[in-house]
């Protein structure tokens, strides 16, 4: 799983070793809640198969509001960087093999990298994509219509319309499964 990322690291490759040791592999089935609401995140995973959907419960209704998929990592990260109460619950939606690290290994690693300016640059990278993802999740509902996102999302992440249950896109989008379906059989007659 991590070879693929050796030669974006300029670190030794004791070093590399040492950190990838952190890390510890497990085989999840479907439904598996990894982070649970209410719960303090230790844990950050990188997925090497599967997907992963990041929820939220509003009065009994579950919302979606981030997929994840091969080679990405997931947590709850507020709660994993401030320690306080997850406020989403973090679940795989296929079967899946992931690899997570203790908040304090991390912690170990950050620490170490924070003086290689490269590594330094990589982390900051990779949080502020996940706020930009955010940030353009909500404005889209402020601004375009569930059709248009609906749009958008087949453009933009066609993997999630490929392998994501209807259900699960549609609470991600905003609407019932009833309105997608009515959103997608427009769509086909107008082609």
């Amino acid at each position: 799983m991590f070879n693929q990322f050796r030669n974006k690291f300029p670190i030794t490759d004791e070093k590399w070793y040492e950190y990838i040791s952190y890390f510890n592999r497990i085989e999840v089935s479907t439904k598996t809640v990894l982070i649970d609401e209410g719960e303090v995140s230790k844990k950050l995973f990188i997925i090497e198969k599967g997907c992963v959907r990041v929820w939220f419960n509003n009065n009994g209704k579950d919302l979606t509001s981030q997929f994840f998929f091969e080679n990405q990592s997931v947590a709850s990260i507020e709660s994993f960087i401030k320690k306080f109460p997850s406020p989403v619950v973090v679940e795989t939606i296929e079967p899946s093999v992931l690899w997570w690290i203790h908040k304090n290994d991390l912690d170990k690693i950050i620490e170490e990298i924070k003086e290689i300016p490269q590594l330094r640059d990589k982390l900051i990278d990779m949080l502020f994509q996940r706020t930009f993802d955010y940030m353009k999740h909500f404005f889209s509902f402020i601004k375009d219509s569930p059709t248009q996102r609906y749009l958008n999302l087949i453009e933009e992440k066609p993997q999630i319309v490929q392998r994501v249950p209807q259900h699960y896109i549609a609470s991600y989008l905003g609407v019932s499964t009833v309105h997608l379906s009515r959103i997608k059989s427009q769509l086909l007659q107008k082609k």
